[in-house]
């Protein structure tokens, strides 16, 4: 769900690529298409709009300025205390597999 931060109404121009820049004003840059390289960026607005943290900037289809909560998705990590318990039970399998192929090793 994405909110309006700020009213700019931006006119787009195709070939460009239009984002918020560190300073929170409104730039772009040329798009690099087949083999021509990407221009440098340039000021189109100035705005100067706060960043937090968590939240993803961009520019919506009426040219303002919006922004929508991080998706922070992927796999999760064990923790780890479960990955020693992990350990320790392939530890005690691996263990039994060589006890017994030494026990069949013996009776022949």
């Amino acid at each position: 769900m994405a909110e309006k931060v700020q009213k700019v109404g931006v006119k787009r121009e195709s070939g460009y690529l239009y984002f918020i820049d560190k300073q929170g004003d409104v730039s772009r840059a040329l798009m690099a298409r087949g083999g021509k390289k990407g221009g440098k960026p340039s000021k189109v607005t100035k705005v100067g709009v706060k960043k937090e943290t968590g939240y993803l900037y961009f520019i919506d289809k009426q040219g303002d300025i919006s922004r929508s909560i991080m998706s922070r998705g992927g796999k999760k990590k064990a923790k780890k205390s479960t990955k020693k318990a992990i350990k320790k039970t392939v530890k005690k399998a691996v263990k039994k597999v060589i006890k017994k192929a030494a026990k069949k090793g013996k009776k022949k």
